[in-house]
């Protein structure tokens, strides 16, 4: 009877869900790669299979491949394309294959001293039409896009060609404080912006006793010790990139405080340039690792805060606006909701995410025209109408903002808009990117917040509770020996640990990442003894 019972309960779902007609089968199919929720591959699915057909007269079916965030993704093309032209080295050129052609097809940095053989597996790739079955590289931040390009794994499409009305500055600037909003080549484009900020929860807030963040120096305060969700900046690009943000706004204050001198004199302005950058980059290091000391956790994943901060287990995290936003959808009450996005104060950039063509795109045609549709008028509509509305999307508020600029010159569509006080292209005192002073360390700041903040952060947390409760002096000396930061300043990220990461051999980089960790284990050790006057 005992199984008979559960067989029953196994069964009664499956007995008595209503039938669906058999699905006929489409003309076309096409299959995308991509890290874009549930949502917004409803939303875009059916919107594109209505514009295809009125297009071609043909249906079409989409593959969604969902690896996981952007660094699972890359993971993947990199281990696609790597089996994929090892076939195509091996069984249609008849070559040989060695670790020195495995690292060399895909480098786009050759040395000067490379092989023949090296050079030639690169030129090969280049010239193949190697796939790893899939279509479109869809979602993510233009870093993952432009490292695909620089190892051709993407390749130029046509609608920077075919659609030059778009690429301009009246509708989508190539550039825009500071970032950059598609590749000249067509090799991948942007599509809808996103910026960064603070996700909080009222309540918790109430609870706590601190008035709502408007700047990130305001997540620091000690009272959200144990109440700030932060994402793993190892493996969430998008918490990374909130990370270098906050190290460009510390710059840029540097700079600001610093004594210009003759604007004609180009040597002494680079020198005063040089020296903000080296103080910003201390100072935002600094902020990051005392957000750090109050954080409860670092997840893997970019959609846990949200989550966390909506249910009050957080009080506040860091994300990305439409993650906040929609958390505050799902959650709000007779339109109030207890949870908020807040964008710092002249402390975020206006970012894109991209989409590309991947090499050997088995549907080339249907992908050419997914890229074309995810810029248009209609398909941007999705991304910040409101279900329901004219030209809006069927079920979902994906709460994003559009990147062309035309769509806010529409003044009629804000009755319609989930957000229609946003402009990321109005908005006052912006803060201006400059890929120079950062962007070219992407990686090497990921390992420093490795080791500085999360290898460490059970000790970092035990330093800043014991700092909190010490009294001065000792509070400022041993808040002192926990920001001591000379072994990652920015000569040291530059010069060690940039020329360590790019060592073929990669247990150099387990060493100085044991090395380093153990350092900042021992200071936030000294620092917790001094803060308790031992």
């Amino acid at each position: 009877m005992i199984v008979l019972a559960l067989v029953a309960v196994v069964a009664l779902p499956f007995a008595l869900r209503p039938k669906r007609p058999a699905l006929a089968p489409a003309d076309d199919t096409l299959v995308i790669i991509t890290g874009n929720n549930e949502a917004t591959r409803f939303e875009f699915g059916i919107g594109f299979r209505d514009w295809y057909r009125a297009r071609t007269g043909r249906t079409i079916s989409l593959d969604w491949r969902v690896i996981g965030g952007t660094n699972d993704i890359a993971r993947f093309l990199d281990a696609a394309y790597t089996n994929a032209f090892e076939l195509r080295w091996t069984r249609d050129l008849g070559k040989s294959w060695s670790g020195e052609i495995q690292a060399a097809f895909a480098n786009a940095r050759l040395a000067v001293d490379a092989s023949p053989q090296a050079r030639a597996a690169r030129a090969a790739f280049l010239a193949s039409d190697v796939g790893c079955g899939a279509d479109l590289f869809f979602g993510g931040g233009s870093f993952d896009f432009i490292r695909q390009a620089t190892a051709g794994r993407i390749v130029p499409s046509r609608v920077v060609r075919t659609h030059p009305e778009w690429f301009n500055d009246a509708v989508v600037p190539q550039f825009f404080t500071g970032e950059q909003y598609w590749a000249a080549d067509g090799t991948w484009v942007g599509n809808v912006a996103s910026t960064y900020g603070m996700i909080v929860n009222r309540d918790a807030l109430a609870r706590l006793g601190v008035p709502a963040p408007r700047e990130w120096d305001d997540l620091a305060d000690p009272r959200y010790v144990g109440e700030l969700a932060l994402s793993d900046a190892t493996k969430s690009t998008s918490m990374l990139k909130a990370f270098e943000i906050i190290i460009q706004q510390n710059i840029r204050r540097q700079l600001a405080r610093a004594e210009l001198g003759d604007p004609s004199n180009a040597a002494a302005e680079a020198a005063v340039e040089a020296r903000g950058v080296r103080a910003g980059w201390v100072a935002g290091l600094q902020l990051v690792q005392r957000l750090a000391a109050n954080a409860r956790y670092f997840t893997d994943s970019s959609q846990k805060p949200p989550i966390d901060v909506a249910s009050g287990d957080c009080a506040a995290g860091i994300g990305i606006d439409f993650y906040g936003r929609a958390q505050a959808d799902a959650v709000a009450r007779r339109g109030d909701s207890r949870v908020a996005f807040i964008s710092p104060r002249s402390g975020t950039v206006s970012a894109v995410d991209p989409i590309a063509l991947l090499r050997g795109a088995p549907h080339r045609e249907a992908a050419e025209l997914f890229i074309e549709y995810t810029l248009t008028l209609e398909a941007q509509k999705l991304w910040n109408f409101r279900p329901g509305t004219p030209g809006g999307p069927m079920r979902y508020a994906l709460r994003r903002l559009p990147v062309r600029k035309d769509f806010y010159q529409h003044d009629e569509w804000k009755q319609y808009r989930s957000d229609p006080d946003a402009a990321p292209y109005a908005e006052k005192d912006p803060l201006i990117y400059h890929p120079a002073w950062t962007a070219g360390l992407f990686t090497e700041l990921a390992f420093v917040i490795r080791v500085m903040c999360i290898d460490s952060h059970l000790e970092l947390v035990r330093a800043w509770r014991a700092i909190q409760a010490a009294p001065e002096p000792a509070r400022a000396r041993a808040l002192a020996r926990v920001q001591d930061l000379a072994a990652v300043d920015y000569a040291q990220v530059n010069g060690a640990i940039r020329a360590t990461l790019a060592s073929k051999n990669k247990v150099d980089e387990v060493k100085l990442a044991r090395e380093l960790g153990a350092q900042f284990r021992r200071q936030y050790a000294e620092a917790e003894a001094i803060a308790r006057g031992k």
